[in-house]
Parts: structure tokens; C-alpha cells; sequence
């Protein structure tokens, strides 16, 4: 019923319960549940857009880890710590 993952078993699991107990107060109604915890994105553009994001952000994080670096060996020297 439902496959090893964990987010898809919890909701065939609160499907069976409910079910149940609304067959036990004799209801003739039924509750359907469906699970699609993440969007698919399908588009290659939505993709490419991401992955430019992130090249963009890494690039500028990229960019200003040396000057801290060097900021930091300055003051290091300048207190003559070892």
C-alpha cells in the first residue's frame, strides 16, 4: 500500500484511519488523500534560472573570501600574534 519512504506512507496511513472511522459512525462518505510533497519542475528553463541563481551567489561568495582572509592575516601581523 504504500513504498518505503516515509513521506509517502504517512498519508495512505491517515487514509486508512479515517476511512475507518468513518465506516465505524456509518458514513457513506470516503476521504481521498494524495501526497506530492515537491513541485516537479519540468521546465528547463525554471531549471537553467536556478542554476544561474546559485552560480551567481556562489561567484559573489567566491569573490569576497580572499579579501577576508587577507584582512584577517593583516591584523594577525599587526598584534605579532604566532
Amino acid at each position: 500500500m504504500c513504498s518505503v519512504e516515509h513521506i509517502n506512507c504517512f498519508p495512505v496511513l491517515v487514509n486508512i484511519l479515517s476511512n475507518t472511522f468513518l465506516r465505524l459512525f456509518n458514513s457513506t462518505q470516503r476521504i481521498r488523500i494524495w501526497s506530492q510533497p515537491f513541485y516537479g519542475t519540468h521546465t528547463p528553463e525554471l531549471k537553467s534560472d536556478i542554476f544561474f541563481v546559485c552560480l551567481n551567489y556562489l561567484l559573489i561568495l567566491a569573490a569576497g573570501l580572499p579579501p577576508h582572509f587577507a584582512v584577517s592575516s593583516m591584523e594577525d601581523y599587526k598584534v605579532k600574534s604566532v
